[in-house]
């Protein structure tokens, strides 16, 4: 029986060779066409801060204060960073460049090439300074939280230089440079007070955008 087996194994391999040597101009076509298909494209999310951006952003969070204006509105990665480097007083030195922005996940970078220096002097850095170059990019990942009326905060999760991750109990020292030492009642220590309109209840960041919600007016439901 064990003989059999083994025959009738073989014959059926046998027959699947000759089926697939017969048939191999349709199956090779097939195959052809699968080495032929370009990759997928992979869209870019990173967009490049400007003055323009913040303008369009400055005027979305603004139409939330008026009476006819929409429950909400939805901004695009540059133009909520935009908005926020300007409001925040400058997230980056005057000398950086390249400065630029994306929503990924539940995430908002903003990444720019500054001096090395910039960064070190806060301490942050440690040893890990006297490796780098003498400018490289930095990136600084956070999420976006109103904390009272008329002020909102950018609090960083996730600051990077060139690979290497600064560490989260070191940020707040990165912060305290950045602001260069003031200190708003109210905000984290490991974020950035973001001036905000009154009328700002909220802000989500999902799906390659930040979309921000209006207080419901006296007597309406949220």
């Amino acid at each position: 029986m064990g003989c059999l087996r083994r025959v009738g194994c073989a014959v059926v391999l046998l027959a699947i060779v000759i089926g697939l040597w017969i048939y191999q101009d349709k199956w090779m076509h097939f195959v052809r066409r699968a080495s032929n298909t370009p990759p997928p494209v992979v869209e870019r999310v990173w967009q490049p801060l400007s003055p323009e951006a913040a303008a369009r952003g400055r005027r979305a969070i603004d139409a939330l204060s008026s009476a006819r204006g929409p429950a909400y509105a939805n901004l695009t990665a540059n133009e909520i960073a935009s908005y926020v480097v300007q409001a925040a007083g400058g997230a980056f030195p005057a000398s950086a460049d390249s400065v630029e922005a994306a929503v990924i996940g539940d995430v908002l970078y903003v990444r720019a090439i500054v001096p090395t220096k910039d960064i070190a002097s806060s301490g942050v850095l440690g040893p890990l300074a006297g490796l780098l170059n003498e400018r490289e990019r930095v990136s600084l990942g956070g999420s976006f939280h109103v904390i009272r009326p008329g002020l909102s905060e950018f609090q960083l999760r996730d600051v990077k230089l060139r690979e290497f991750s600064v560490p989260r109990g070191a940020i707040p020292r990165l912060v305290q440079q950045i602001t260069k030492g003031k200190k708003t009642p109210g905000v984290a220590d490991n974020a950035l007070a973001v001036p905000t309109p009154a009328s700002l209840a909220d802000v989500r960041i999902a799906d390659g955008r930040v979309t921000l919600y209006r207080t419901p007016p006296p007597g309406k439901a949220p």
